[in-house]
């Protein structure tokens, strides 16, 4: 008889799901540094035991507002079911203006709606789902974009880990983007794999040991 896996153990290969969604405001099949980021996030993730998809939101009617369904043709509650069903969320965005772009403001005002949807036990859906964020641009502002994405999914319910965040800039405005790089530099490579590996690393501990009811 095969030895019993300890709790350990048993945590650190449970399979996990995990959805990007992209917010660039060029529909497909426009290129999308973006996109390519969060790829190359999810395919880091894949070294974890983790599977899922990329869904960029321009491709959807994700209509405007706070609530789960707004009514006919709004394609959010089919993107909702897929996050429900994730351990993981990635955000992925653009910088303009020095904000995370339109569309990104628009998927955290639709999760707002999670606030108002909770389990038997008063938690929200959201609870133990982990988050991370991708960031590019052609100007300052990671930082203070990933921290307006940080506050905001924390709000709805997400949990995050350490160094939760991947990003590249350019130089101010060059017209260099992230795609057009011959290469991926090795810090954000570096910076990919260890978002990978804590934010696996973290759902599933919170798999194992959800939070307590509210």
């Amino acid at each position: 008889m095969e030895p019993a896996q300890t709790p350990s153990e048993a945590t650190s290969t449970t399979p996990l799901r995990a959805v990007a969604l992209v917010c660039s405001l060029r529909p497909s099949p426009a290129p999308s540094s973006s996109q390519l980021l969060a790829e190359q996030t999810m395919e880091a993730l894949k070294e974890h035991g983790v599977t899922g998809k990329v869904i960029r939101v321009a491709d959807h009617d994700v209509k405007p507002g706070v609530e789960t369904d707004m009514g006919d043709g709004d394609a959010w509650p089919g993107i909702r079911d897929t996050i429900l069903a994730s351990d993981i969320l990635i955000l992925s965005t653009p910088i303009w203006l020095g904000h995370p772009c339109s569309l990104a403001q628009r998927v955290l005002e639709r999760l707002d709606a999670e606030i108002g949807e909770t389990d038997d036990e008063g938690r929200m859906l959201t609870y133990g789902k982990v988050a991370g964020v991708c960031v590019v641009g052609n100007e300052d502002g990671a930082h203070k974009v990933s921290a307006d994405l940080f506050q905001g999914l924390n709000d709805v319910g997400f949990s995050l880990a350490p160094n939760a965040v991947t990003y590249w800039v350019g130089e101010a405005m060059h017209g260099t983007d992230y795609q057009d790089l011959d290469k991926t530099p090795e810090k954000t490579a570096a910076t990919t794999a260890t978002l990978a590996a804590n934010t696996a690393h973290l759902a599933r501990r919170l798999k194992a040991a959800p939070y307590p009811a509210s």
